[in-house]
């Protein structure tokens, strides 16, 4: 994951080195990736035709032969005035392909090989060793931050869903006002938790700082598993937590060729958002929180009370969300209600009477006072004659 730090981000995920010997092919090497999502059997549904992933993080290489042809490329966001040219990074590039890879000259293949890839870049520092570091002060309130300018673009360039495995410890008040204006606008957001599973706060407070953006309400978070489905032991555990994936020892294609393995939920949070696509490609009309549903309810291994805050509901499986979503889907109101219509076929209710006393009620009143006044001054004048 990114350690965003407001217009500055440093990697927090972990390249491993290839090995001296010659590596097995990359299909050969993710396969149990697919196999922990149960990708291939959403393939016969859907591979994600028709939907564009904004990727938030170091700009995408489009010369890798697994995106060529299929990465537009947004301005740099990290200031609002000055343009300045971005140079294709490590961990954009690696995240792009994991997401939209088509698996061309027998390479790498992403989780929505169909779905195309809008790469919006902000300026990174990428550092594998700039993952722990405390929290930082909260940043004035007033200034639009980086992200919240990349989810703005996202949304009005088309993007319908958001990868973002980058980070910061502190919410911003422009961010939480973008992440609310993309899923107003129906685009799934997706963001990784965070590499800090292992700091001092987290082993003596027994729960990790908050990342955002998946902190914010309506951004799916995603933690990472290993090759057994076990939480790994550098996600970060809170209740931003919905889902999990792998993140451990995942194949990415490196920017300038060749592929390595990757150890973060940064991976994670990239894998899912290539499921979120898959979904939306096949129901387009589901909104931002039925995907999320639809990812939670399809999750297997499930915690033994339902949920954690370790890998949410479960790791995320691919064929079991599409069900999910299509269950979603089809119990949708199929239209909406006439205008002359009101709650249904039932009759309108009566028209509501005029304000005040009724009229019948008034002159009953008023004869009432009258005779009253009558019989008073009746009273009066017998009792003025008896006394004279």
């Amino acid at each position: 994951m990114l350690t965003l730090v407001r217009g500055l981000t440093a990697a927090a995920l972990a390249f491993q080195a290839p090995a001296a010997a010659a590596p097995p092919p990359v299909r050969e090497q993710q396969q149990w990736v697919l196999d922990a999502l149960n990708v291939e059997q959403a393939w016969a549904v859907t591979k994600g035709k028709g939907v564009t992933v904004a990727v938030i993080d170091s700009l995408v290489d489009v010369r890798v032969k697994e995106l060529r042809g299929r990465v537009t490329t947004a301005p740099d966001m990290s200031a609002p005035t000055v343009q300045r040219e971005a140079r294709p990074g490590r961990h954009g590039t690696a995240m792009a392909a994991l997401i939209a890879g088509s698996g061309a000259g027998q390479g790498l293949v992403g989780v929505a090989p169909e779905a195309r890839v809008l790469s919006i870049p902000l300026a990174v520092t990428e550092d594998p060793d700039l993952g722990t570091i405390d929290p930082e002060p909260r940043q004035p309130a007033g200034r639009e931050s980086p992200l919240a300018r990349a989810l703005r673009y996202a949304v009005n360039h088309g993007a319908k869903v958001v990868s973002m495995s980058i980070g910061s410890y502190g919410p911003h008040r422009s961010e939480r006002e973008a992440v609310s204006y993309a899923l107003g606008k129906g685009v799934v957001l997706v963001a990784a938790v965070g590499n800090d599973g292992q700091t001092g706060y987290t082993e003596m407070n027994g729960t990790s700082y908050w990342s955002f953006p998946a902190g914010y309400p309506g951004v799916i978070g995603v933690a990472a598993v290993d090759k057994q489905g076990r939480q790994a032991s550098f996600s970060s555990d809170n209740l931003s937590v919905l889902v999990a994936a792998p993140g451990v020892d995942v194949p990415v294609v490196r920017r300038d060729g060749g592929y390595e393995l990757s150890r973060g939920t940064s991976s994670a949070g990239a894998l899912v958002a290539g499921v979120a696509a898959l979904v939306k490609s096949r129901q387009p009309r589901l909104r931002p929180e039925q995907v999320a549903q639809a990812l939670a309810a399809g999750a297997r291994g499930r915690p033994a009370a339902g949920y954690d805050d370790k890998t949410g509901f479960g790791v995320v499986d691919a064929g079991a969300a599409l069900d999910a979503a299509e269950k979603l889907a089809a119990a949708e109101p199929a239209a909406g209600v006439p205008g002359d219509t009101h709650f249904g076929a039932g009759e309108d209710s009566p028209v509501p009477s005029q304000p005040g006393t009724e009229p019948w009620r008034l002159l009953l009143y008023g004869g009432g006072v009258l005779a009253a006044l009558v019989t008073f001054g009746g009273a009066v004048i017998v009792l003025n004659q008896r006394r004279g």
